[in-house]
C-alpha cells in the first residue's frame, strides 16, 4: 500500500511540475536595457535621447507567452541627449518635472502573439501623474544562456506616444507631439 501511494504521489508531482514551471521570472539587466526616443524638433530635425538605468521584471511564459507579465520602471533623472544643458532643461517643469514625477512605469495588461518570435503587449504606462493605455511592437531577439551562464531574454520593441496626452505640452505644436520609442532589453534569471 506504501508503496502504491508513494508512486501514485511521484505520478501527481510529474503532472504538476511542468505547470509550476512554465513561467520563469527575469530581472531586467539595467546595464543592457535602455529606452531610446526621437522626436521632431520644429521640422528641423529629429534628435535622440536616451533613458537608462531602467529596472524592471519580466515573467515569461514559453509555453504560452500570452500568459507572459511584463513591469518596468524608468527613472526619469537618467536621460541622456548627449548636451547636458538640454538633459537639465527635459528634466524640468517645462518637460518632464523629475522632482515631481521621479519614475514612469508601464505593466502591461495583455500580450498578443503576432508571429514565431514577435507579440504586441498593451499596457498601462504613468508618465507625468497620468496613466494611459499604450501598446508596445515586440520582437523576441534570442532566448538561451549569456556569457555567465544565466539563462537570458532579449527583446526589442518599438512604440510611438503623444506627449500631449501625459499633459507634457511644452513648445506644441511646433515641437513634435508623436515621440517614437526603440526599446532594447536584457533579462535574466
Amino acid at each position: 500500500m506504501k508503496k502504491i501511494l508513494r508512486t501514485g504521489l511521484f505520478a501527481a508531482s510529474l503532472l504538476v511540475s511542468p505547470l509550476a514551471h512554465a513561467a520563469d521570472t527575469y530581472t531586467l539587466d539595467a546595464s543592457h536595457t535602455a529606452v531610446t526616443w526621437t522626436i521632431s524638433h520644429f521640422d528641423f530635425s529629429h534628435p535622440w535621447g536616451k533613458f537608462a538605468m531602467i529596472d524592471g521584471s519580466l515573467t515569461l511564459d514559453e509555453k504560452n507567452p500570452a500568459n507572459s507579465k511584463l513591469s518596468v520602471t524608468v527613472p526619469m533623472d537618467h536621460i541622456v541627449t548627449g548636451v547636458d544643458k538640454l538633459d537639465e532643461h527635459l528634466k524640468s517643469d517645462a518637460f518632464f518635472d523629475v522632482a515631481k514625477y521621479p519614475t514612469s512605469t508601464f505593466t502591461s495588461t495583455k500580450v498578443t502573439v503576432t508571429g514565431k518570435d514577435t507579440a504586441t503587449v498593451e499596457g498601462n504606462l504613468t508618465m507625468h501623474g497620468v496613466t494611459r493605455p499604450e501598446t508596445l511592437e515586440v520582437k523576441l531577439n534570442k532566448l538561451g544562456e549569456n556569457m555567465m551562464k544565466k539563462k537570458t531574454a532579449g527583446f526589442s520593441a518599438t512604440a510611438t506616444v503623444k506627449r500631449s496626452d501625459f499633459g507634457i505640452t511644452q513648445y506644441l505644436p511646433m515641437l513634435g507631439d508623436e515621440v517614437k520609442l526603440y526599446i532594447e532589453c536584457e533579462a535574466n534569471i
